[in-house]
Parts: C-alpha cells; structure tokens; sequence
C-alpha cells in the first residue's frame, strides 16, 4: 500500500505539472472563460460519472439548501475565481512565472488559517511568509519592464492562490464529502464561466485542441483529485507523500522549458526554491501536516 501510494502520489504530481503549459497551449488560440467551461464541464460530468458508480450520488439528498449554498460559494471561490484569475494570469505571462506565484497558495492557507480558525501566529509561520514572498520580489524586481508591461497578469496571478487559500481553509472548516463537494464545485465552475462566454465571442473549438481540453478536465481536474485522495488514504506517512507535491511547480517549470521553449532564469529557479522553502518551513515545523494538498 505504501509503494501504491507512493506511484500515486508520483504520477498526480507529474499530471498537475503539465496543467501550466498546456493551458498556455490552449490560452493562445481561445479565450480563458472558454478554456475553463469546457475543462469544467469535463471534470464536473467525469466526476459525477464516477460518484454515480460508487453510490456516493445519493450523499446530496441529505444535504441541507443551506449546505448546498455553502458549495457554491466554495466552488465560486475556490474554483471559478481561482481558475479564472490563474488562467488569465498564464495568458499575459509565462507559464513558469504564473505557476510559480500560484505556489503562494500553501501559504495564503497559513494567512487564512489565524485569519479564520485564529491560529496563533508562530514565529515559524511568520519566517515562512516573509521567505516566500521574497520569492515573489526576486522573481519580479529583477526585472521591471516585465513587472510594468504585465501588472495585470501578475495581480491575477496573485489573487489566484488567495483564492484558493481562503477555500483550503473554508474546506476544512466545513468538512464536506470530498467527491460531492468537487463535482458540486465544478459544476458552479462550468455555470459561472459559462455566462462569461455567453457575453463575449465563443472561438470555434480545433480539433487539434480537444485532446488538451479533456487532460485538463477529465485528467488533471478529475482523475489526478481521486488519485491524490487514494495516495494520502494509504500512505504510511501522510504528511511525507503530502509534502512530494511541492515537487509540482518545478516540474511544470521544466515542462514549460521543453514544451513552450520557455527559457529557465536564475531568477525564476531562486524564486521558486524561496517561494518552496517557505511553504516546507512552516510544513516541517508541524503547522501543515495534518492538510490534505490539492493544486
């Protein structure tokens, strides 16, 4: 089981690295809402595919509205929000840079959790902030122009992982089944980025670009979720598989460099290493090990 896990853990790592450079690919040639309707749209009928096959459908009927109102809010926050501000973020910089400023998000949970579970702030969660957000100045400050010529795309990029913190936290708070809350939450996705394609212009969809749209979907957004779940269920040591995601945004790094021909700087490796080493401080000091890591 604990080999299993691992292979598990392994390949969901090696599946939401490609998430970056492929959306970058299908960014180029639709819009952003469109990308992220029709990879929702994927993800949501996948999971309710396999929620319906293992019974755990029938879960929504005893589900109050008041909890059923409380998923969508998650899934606006968490899913639609963070995947339109992530998106819109890779399609004004590079692949590399947008997912490296999208790993603030392990520590935006830290933020959340004495913002909302009033968490003591510890000196060790206080030291990791400042190291990852150091990251964020090496990566940018050394070069201005890219800074001015992409304020927007870096401001999406920084709401992004705020996002998604604040849904880590609320998700933990509430403590939904998982697989309901997740196709719930796509579901909310699909819906909302819907209404943004509907107001503006639906770009025909190329054969060549159908393959990406459902990795994205049924792959990276659906099945690497399950196989997650199943890593964490039967690792010996959680918080040891837990911490092999952080190997995810090196790993779209390099993608990003043989797939795009993205050229890997000193400043991008040294923001990344700062940006982890804050994330794993603050991991290793006991203050995350007991969270379930999703990307």
């Amino acid at each position: 089981m604990k080999r299993k896990s691992l292979i598990l853990a392994l390949v969901t790592v090696v599946l939401w690295g490609s998430l970056a450079p492929l959306a970058k690919i299908l960014l180029s040639s639709m819009p952003d809402l469109e990308v992220l309707f029709l990879g929702s749209t994927a993800a949501f009928l996948f999971l309710f595919v396999v929620n319906l096959v293992t019974g755990k459908l029938k879960l929504l009927s005893l589900y109050r509205w008041r909890d059923l109102a409380y998923m969508t809010g998650l899934g606006f926050v968490g899913l639609f929000l963070y995947h339109a501000f992530y998106y819109a973020g890779i399609a004004s910089l590079s692949a590399q840079e947008a997912c490296i400023i999208n790993y603030l998000w392990p520590i935006m949970t830290v933020v959340f959790s004495c913002l909302i579970l009033k968490e003591k702030l510890t000196p060790a969660k206080a030291g990791a902030l400042l190291l990852s957000f150091a990251g964020i100045a090496v990566l940018f400050l050394g070069d201005v122009s890219l800074l001015k010529g992409s304020a927007a795309g870096v401001l999406c990029c920084l709401l992004a992982p705020v996002c998604y913190g604040w849904y880590s936290i609320m998700n933990r708070k509430l403590s939904y089944d998982e697989n309901i809350l997740m196709m719930m939450s796509w579901l909310v996705t699909a819906l909302c980025s819907l209404f943004g394609v509907l107001s503006g212009d639906w770009v025909p969809v190329r054969v060549s670009d159908v393959p990406g749209i459902l990795w994205i979907g049924i792959v990276t957004n659906g099945a690497a979720y399950l196989f997650w779940a199943l890593a964490l269920k039967g690792a010996g040591n959680v918080a040891g598989v837990a911490n092999l995601a952080y190997l995810t945004p090196f790993l779209s790094v390099l993608l990003s460099a043989v797939v795009l021909k993205e050229k890997i700087t000193v400043r991008a490796v040294l923001a990344l290493v700062l940006i982890i080493g804050g994330v794993l401080w603050q991991s290793l000091a006991g203050e995350g090990k007991k969270k379930a890591i999703r990307v």
